[in-house]
C-alpha cells in the first residue's frame, strides 16, 4: 500500500514538472512569434521565418509529441487574443503546421534517443511542414487572404518576385514548399545544438 501511495506521489509530481514545462515553453514560444524575418529577393515580403516552433519541439522532443501540440496551441491562443490579424485563421494554421513539425520529430526521435533518430527526426519534420504546410496555404491561408486584398494581388505580388507564378498553385510550388522547407531545415540546424540540453531534461523529469 505504502509503494502505490509513493508512485501515486511519484506521478503527480511528473505531471505537475510537466504542465510547468508547457507552460513556460508555451510563454516562450509565444513572444518568439514577434520576432519575425523576412528573406527579400526570393520570397514576398508577407513570408517571414520566426523560430517560435522551436520551445514546442523542445517540449514534443523531452515529454512526448502531446507536449509539444500543447505549446502549439498555447502559443497561438495568446497571440490570438493579443495580436492576431486573421481572426485566428493563421494561428489556427500555424497550429496545424506547427504541430506537423512537432510531431514528426518527436515521434521519430522518442522511438530510440540518440543523435541519428534526433538528424532524422528533423529530416521528417521538414518534409512533413513542406508537405502539411503547402495543403493548408492552398485550402486554407492564401484563400482567405485572397478574399481581403484579392488572390490577384496576392499573385502579383509573387509574380513580382518570380515570374514563374501565375496562379494559387505556382504560389505554392515556388513560394509556399520551399519556404517551408527554409525554416525546417533553419529549425532544424538551431535545435541539434540543444541535443545535449535536451538530455538532461529528460532525465531530470
Amino acid at each position: 500500500m505504502e509503494k502505490v501511495n509513493v508512485i501515486r506521489v511519484r506521478k503527480k509530481r511528473l505531471s505537475t514538472q510537466s504542465v510547468v514545462k508547457v507552460g513556460l515553453l508555451s510563454a516562450v514560444a509565444f513572444l518568439l512569434m514577434f520576432i519575425e524575418m523576412p528573406i527579400p529577393g526570393l520570397f514576398p515580403d508577407f513570408l517571414k521565418i520566426d523560430i517560435s516552433d522551436i520551445p514546442a519541439l523542445i517540449a514534443g522532443l523531452a515529454l512526448g509529441p502531446v507536449a509539444g501540440i500543447c505549446v502549439e496551441v498555447v502559443k497561438n491562443f495568446l497571440h490570438t487574443i493579443v495580436a492576431t490579424t486573421t481572426g485566428g485563421v493563421g494561428e489556427l494554421a500555424n497550429i496545424i503546421v506547427g504541430s506537423a513539425f512537432v510531431v514528426s520529430t518527436s515521434f521519430v526521435y522518442r522511438r530510440k534517443m540518440n543523435m541519428k533518430n534526433l538528424v532524422i527526426g528533423f529530416v521528417c519534420g521538414t518534409i512533413s511542414i513542406v508537405v502539411v504546410g503547402s495543403i493548408v496555404n492552398y485550402f486554407i491561408m492564401l484563400p482567405f487572404y485572397g478574399k481581403l486584398m484579392g488572390m490577384d494581388a496576392i499573385i502579383g505580388l509573387g509574380k513580382a518576385v518570380n515570374p514563374k507564378v501565375h496562379d494559387l498553385f505556382t504560389f505554392v510550388i515556388w513560394f509556399i514548399a520551399p519556404f517551408n522547407f527554409i525554416k525546417g531545415i533553419m529549425i532544424s540546424l538551431l535545435s541539434i545544438p540543444l541535443y545535449k540540453k535536451l538530455e538532461k531534461i529528460i532525465k531530470n523529469q
